[in-house]
């Protein structure tokens, strides 16, 4: 046989053999969405455990699902202030389902990735226990009750959220989160069951530690072979090792492997390279499991003096707090909600997330992963000593152990993940439990994962009197706010690890003015002060207003970058969220501390630090130019890689501007004359960039403007679509307020409306709303229909609609 025709005999060998492995992969570990078809009711209803259950009453939905978010806003709900004023109480879910008869000797179980709250679930009519913590995933053994064939199973989830208050923010009620119903041999990975680590990184070389957990639920001993293969982003393999092993009935085994990867893609927040570690399970030749971890090269540290490192480069943490509600959607865990809001953050310059106080969903992570985005991942909110009334403090002492534990094992692989937090402005810090709990947390943290500094929001800065500090478990110090403070703590931490774990909490409403802006006003002056503020319970735009405990944007951030070892900063928060709306009270019922509003559009701060934290040119003028004829405006310009900038009023110069010491904007005080405000920014004589603002006229036309041409036919897609007034010359109308009605044709449903005003008591569900400061958005998803969508939007008065048309692939 020639050497031509022997190499087309090799290769067709290898592409049938690479068949054959699909083939068996397909029949090996089966995951199912197991979002679709579920009915749900509001209220208890102990007996929809049993198969003849009457469920005709009860709504048929997909998740992810929030009940609380369909409300309606109540002053005297129980849920008060700090959760929005939205309902919570009891709710059931109920699926029937048949399963293969071909999965009657494999093990089949339910993920569940979150429930909020006090879940118990039930198949058959079998209780397979219950988590009274909403934010851990978690998953049960169907197996042992299961039906097969064409006789129906009866799976029942209980979600009780009624005790109130139970949380200082916005939680949501119900199965918030993805699940999935897995089928897997008898011999297969465990959950969570495996562990990458990556102990040497280089450019040139990098070697990984991996270890795998097989679980053996048959009653007789295997022998299998194991095949770990690295794949990079390409599913090239870069590294592979087998062995052969031995386990016993009914028991599991921990595996080690250690591989040698050459000239590794470092993974960083600018080119996020990813790989995975694909683990295969083989009895005899037949593939029985295969798994998939995912694995990103790089190597990090903490310095006292110097901050954090990257890589062996030296990089500021840009970092947001970012709470788990996606605005409209409240607390459904979508990934397309969850990738814009990244993607939002990313573009202003962020490079790390702060999971504020809980555990994240599953997307966020490996969106963070693939975006590259360092994660402070956090766990708890609160301890043994309570924050409010009902909340985890209940169900410490059993829980907390196993929560952690399920917290680091799901997470740990993830390779954005650089700090685990356990805690977050806890109370213990005050008194001597705080040592032996923090203590205790930190060593379950170590023996899970070794790779990562275990840090903790605190919010005392005194040594002596902080008892969390002094267990000298945390090899990372968090410090809310405390920015006044920065200059002392080199000597009063000496040689600790210091990061700004929160900062900021400055109020403001997207698209307000209030004038003059010379100084800063802080809300309230302290603690139980109320706030003579304005009457529609809005805050100026313009950074200048503060919380007491806080600082404004600007000055925080001068604090932050001034200092080395100073790691970086999590501003509060990245986005408003649903629930704290202190100290404006009803009909308050969102946060005003975003840098970006409940849907999604930046308030003008956003400019400030995209100009400071990326790469982009910046040159953003505030505020809007409709204003009273001679009416004195305060006109501010955020700008960067240029030298100064230059305001023209209808042509006519105001005189250029420099920002001079530490300044982060200029500023002119200008009279209102109704035309174009245009500013100029020059570096060394020469144009960088230009940018102007018009004196919009009348409504003429609706504009809709979404963020994809296309969405998927999936049933999970969605398209952001934003909504705004323009005169005939195409002008946005910036304090429009006029009420939007929406029709939807085609593949697609409105599942969420908003304008981001913190006090609107409309509804998040509906199909209007009306544009606050001359915005408001539409959000629609795939609902698994083959056309092409069309929205309409009309409102009231001699105005032409407006439509938008998406594509369905």
């Amino acid at each position: 046989m020639n050497k031509n025709i022997l190499q087309k005999f090799r290769i067709a060998i290898v592409m049938l053999l690479s068949v054959a492995s699909i083939s068996a992969q397909k029949k090996s570990r089966i995951v199912e969405d197991f979002n679709r078809n579920w009915n749900f009711k509001l209220g208890d209803y102990p007996t929809a455990i049993q198969s003849d259950f009457n469920a005709s009453d009860w709504r048929t939905l997909q998740l992810p699902h929030d009940w609380s978010i369909e409300g309606t806003f109540d002053k005297d709900s129980k849920t008060k202030q700090a959760q929005g004023f939205l309902p919570a109480g009891k709710g059931w879910y109920r699926k029937v389902f048949t399963v293969s008869s071909k999965w009657k000797n494999k093990v089949v179980s339910i993920e569940f990735d979150g429930v909020f709250k006090n879940s118990e679930v039930f198949i058959n009519g079998h209780s397979l226990g219950m988590r009274p913590n909403g934010y851990i995933s978690f998953a049960y053994d169907l197996s042992p009750y299961l039906h097969f064939g064409k006789q129906k199973n009866i799976i029942a989830v209980k979600v009780d959220n009624d005790a109130q208050p139970n949380s200082r923010w916005y939680t949501g009620s119900g199965i918030y989160r993805n699940v999935r119903l897995v089928a897997a041999e008898k011999l297969h990975v465990a959950q969570w069951g495996t562990y990458v680590t990556t102990p040497e990184v280089s450019k040139e070389k990098a070697t990984v530690d991996f270890k795998v957990s097989i679980q053996n639920d048959a009653d007789l001993p295997k022998e299998f072979k194991v095949v770990t293969n690295i794949l990079d982003a390409n599913n090239r393999s870069v590294a592979q090792l087998e062995s052969t092993e031995k386990i016993g009935a009914n028991s599991n085994l921990e595996k080690g492997q250690h591989f040698i990867v050459n000239n590794p893609k470092l993974w960083d927040t600018k080119n996020p390279n990813m790989y995975k570690v694909v683990t295969k399970i083989y009895e005899k030749s037949t593939l029985v499991d295969e798994y998939e971890t995912p694995l990103g090269f790089r190597y990090f540290a903490f310095d006292a003096e110097k901050g954090f490192s990257l890589n062996g480069v030296l990089t500021k943490i840009y970092g947001v707090c970012l709470h788990h509600d996606n605005g409209a959607l409240g607390a459904v865990a979508n990934f397309h909600a969850i990738k814009r809001k990244l993607t939002i953050m990313k573009e202003m310059g962020v490079n790390a997330i702060r999971t504020s106080h809980n555990p994240p969903s599953l997307e966020l992570l490996q969106l963070c992963d693939e975006m590259g985005l360092i994660v402070q991942d956090e766990v708890f909110d609160v301890w043994k000593k309570k924050k409010v009334t009902n909340d985890y403090h209940k169900y410490w002492d059993e829980w907390h152990k196993r929560d952690l534990e399920d917290f680091i094992k799901r997470d740990r692989n993830h390779p954005s993940v650089m700090m685990w937090s356990i805690g977050n402005e806890i109370r213990e810090q005050f008194d001597s439990t705080g040592v032996r709990i923090t203590r205790e947390l930190a060593q379950i943290v170590k023996s899970l994962d070794k790779t990562r500094p275990v840090t903790s929001a605190l919010t005392e800065n005194v040594p002596e009197k902080n008892f969390i500090y002094q267990s000298g478990a945390l090899d990372l110090l968090g410090f809310n706010y405390k920015h006044a403070d920065y200059p002392t703590f080199p000597t009063r931490f000496k040689g600790q690890k210091i990061i700004a774990s929160e900062s900021v909490s400055a109020y403001e409403t997207r698209g307000r003015y209030d004038m003059p802006t010379d100084s800063i006003r802080f809300w309230p002056k302290k603690y139980g002060e109320t706030f003579d503020g304005n009457p529609d319970l809005t805050v100026t735009a313009f950074d200048n207003i503060a919380s007491y405990w806080g600082t404004t944007h600007e000055e925080n951030w001068k604090a932050a970058k001034k200092y080395d070892f100073i790691a970086g900063t999590f501003v509060w928060t990245g986005f408003d969220y649903i629930g704290e709306p202190d100290p404006y009270p009803y009909p308050a019922r969102s946060s005003y501390f975003g840098i970006v509003d409940l849907a999604g559009f930046p308030k003008d701060v956003y400019y400030m630090y995209q100009s400071e934290w990326s790469d982009k040119t910046v040159l953003h003028l505030l505020p809007h130019w409709n204003w009273k004829a001679g009416q004195l405006i305060d006109v501010w310009a955020y700008y960067n890689n240029a030298d100064e900038v230059e305001l023209f009023l209808n042509g006519k110069s105001l005189g250029s501007k420099v920002k001079k010491g530490d300044e982060l904007h200029v500023a002119w005080k200008v009279p209102f004359e109704a035309g174009t405000l245009k500013a100029v920014s020059r570096k060394d004589g020469k144009i960088v960039k230009e940018t102007e603002i018009h004196t919009a006229g009348e409504a003429a036309k609706i504009d809709l403007k979404s963020d994809k041409k296309s969405i998927k036919n999936d049933g999970y897609d969605l398209a952001y679509v934003t909504v705004s007034l323009q005169d005939k010359d195409g002008n946005p109308l910036p304090t429009a307020d006029n009420l939007i009605n929406f029709k939807v044709t085609g593949g697609a449903k409105i599942v969420g409306v908003d304008n981001g005003y913190q006090a609107s008591l409309e509804p998040f569900k509906a199909n209007y709303r009306k544009l606050y400061n001359g915005k408001c958005l539409v959000i629609l998803q795939s609902n698994k229909k083959a056309e092409n969508i069309t929205l309409e939007a009309t409102t009231a008065g001699n105005i032409s609609l407006g439509t938008v048309s998406i594509k369905v692939e």
